[in-house]
């Protein structure tokens, strides 16, 4: 497939090593401009893009940049995406540690990936999140293997969601259907199921568990 990342950090980098050692065709961006994506376009083939080029012709795209950066990407980020394209919503709200104070998620009450999704102005399936950035790398297993680790996968459309749970399949992990997009504060950060390595059993059983009240180390 064609898939382009915007980011380059951890999660992003590590899926364009992944991804691009399965033989997709991946172009990554970053805020700081192709030029300094040399070294990660030379180690793994991908093509280094500018971030309104990340998403033409791609079948997937994986948005994961600091969650205040969102309302900076530019306008028209999708034009040129392939028809029927699917974007995967990888972030987080980091109130005191990062982001500042998000009106949206505070006072309206939407989820992390909700409000994304506003900003996007396309719908996201909000996946790896809660993921280390080194299992991407070091921890794929195959199927059925005991220490194969699930992720939950949350998102509206059947279609988009089994297209990044069939990804994630291929890159060596289970998943758990984590509900609708409303429903992902199962998976937000200080939830039982963020950074929980763990099977479909434990997912499935940690996001259960959780609980749509806000410790005070996420409320800005």
């Amino acid at each position: 497939m064609k898939i382009g990342i915007i980011g380059a950090g951890n999660i992003g980098g590590n899926l364009t090593r992944r991804l691009t050692s399965l033989g997709h065709q991946v172009s990554v961006a970053n805020s700081r401009g192709p030029g300094t994506l040399a070294a990660l376009a030379e180690e793994t083939g991908a093509t280094p893009v500018t971030v309104a080029e990340a998403a033409r012709g791609a079948e997937i795209v994986v948005v994961t940049i600091p969650f205040k950066n969102v309302p900076d990407l530019p306008a028209g980020l999708f034009d040129g995406a392939a028809e029927g394209f699917t974007v995967i919503d990888t972030g987080n709200y980091y109130p005191k540690r990062r982001d500042g104070r998000i009106a949206g998620v505070e006072d309206e009450g939407l989820t992390e990936s909700r409000w994304t999704e506003r900003h996007l102005g396309h719908p996201v399936v909000k996946a790896f999140n809660g993921t280390y950035a080194a299992d991407i790398i070091d921890r794929p297993r195959p199927a059925g293997h005991p220490e194969r680790i699930a992720l939950p996968v949350a998102g509206d459309h059947a279609e988009a969601k089994a297209a990044v749970r069939a990804l994630i399949d291929e890159l060596g992990f289970d998943t758990v259907d984590a509900g609708g997009l409303d429903e992902s504060w199962r998976q937000q950060p200080d939830t039982p199921v963020y950074g929980l390595r763990g099977g479909v059993e434990a997912v499935t059983k940690a996001l259960a568990e959780a609980s749509p009240v806000r410790t005070d180390e996420f409320r800005g």
